[in-house]
């Protein structure tokens, strides 16, 4: 392998209340030498299951129920937080649209600014409209009030009289501490259709996709630097983060040749033991690659 600098390399898991606790996965992350660990959320799943569920495979149509048994992805990190010394606390992702602003803002500058600023915010757009819309806003709505979400935080992590004029929401001059440790990453979660790079070029610090094992990966990567430079953004100014990481060595190796940022694995099982075990096996797995 040439002299490339090695990538970050990070755990994600569907974490519930049938698995490890998140203080107790999160020392095990951490003690392992992994960086960072990246829990998703959903706030629940309507039953009615209009929304067919974009994950499916061959013998995986159905979307499991571990996607409603989802502990609440903040709570969880500030355990997560309080459990760890350095481990990165990152979202993956935030559904930002479903949230009230304000306080999904003091929420996340309060953990960044007790954990000493390791938080990194995965955003996402959403694809389940009938969770989405029971928030009480329209599913087609969703970039807009992304966008306008994001624009209200940003004020009030940065400025001391914080105010935004936003398209479909808006904030008064108005006061709110404690402020974040450090400037918060913005990791746009998804893929590289036009709509989502537009939102990644605009406001977003970092491009978090999820890497398919079929077609080429690399390509996208180029796209993506590509696109950003046309659209005027430094390509080296928007960090990558590679969810679903490959567990083998060589194509790890051909991942860093392409200057990722970070590499995340994903842990799958629920019973303690199995995440433990698989824990231990990817463990071997990295320090095959960084030897």
């Amino acid at each position: 392998m040439s002299e490339k600098k090695l990538p970050e390399l990070g755990i994600t898991m569907l974490a519930t209340c049938h698995t490890l606790p998140p203080d107790h996965l999160a020392k095990e992350v951490e003690d392992r030498g992994f960086e960072s660990l990246w829990l998703p959320e959903h706030s629940h799943i309507p039953s009615s299951r209009a929304t067919p569920f974009p994950g499916a495979a061959p013998g995986r149509e159905e979307l499991p129920d571990v996607y409603w048994h989802l502990n609440d992805q903040l709570v969880s990190l500030s355990m997560a937080a309080a459990a760890t010394d350095t481990l990165v606390l990152g979202t993956a992702v935030t559904l930002v649209a479903q949230h009230d602003p304000v306080w999904l803002a003091k929420q996340i500058a309060t953990l960044d600014f007790h954990s000493g600023g390791r938080v990194e915010l995965g955003v996402g757009f959403g694809w389940n409209r009938e969770e989405y819309e029971s928030h009480g806003y329209k599913f087609s709505d969703r970039y807009t009030r992304t966008r306008d979400n994001i624009g209200i935080m940003k004020a009030l992590w940065t400025q001391d009289e914080a105010a935004f004029d936003g398209t479909l929401q808006s904030l008064e001059p108005s006061w709110s501490w404690p402020k974040p440790a450090g400037d918060i990453p913005l990791l746009v979660g998804g893929g590289s259709g036009p709509k989502l790079l537009g939102h990644l070029f605009e406001w977003g610090d970092g491009w978090m996709p999820i890497r398919s094992p079929k077609g080429s990966f690399a390509k996208e990567v180029v796209k993506v630097r590509r696109l950003a430079e046309e659209a005027g953004r430094d390509p080296a100014s928007i960090s990558m983060t590679v969810m679903n990481a490959p567990k083998a060595v060589d194509e790890l190796e051909e991942l860093a040749q392409l200057n990722i940022d970070r590499l995340v694995f994903t842990i799958w099982p629920q019973d303690p033991d199995a995440v433990l075990l698989e824990l231990e096996g990817l463990t071997k797995i990295v320090d095959s690659f960084v030897s």
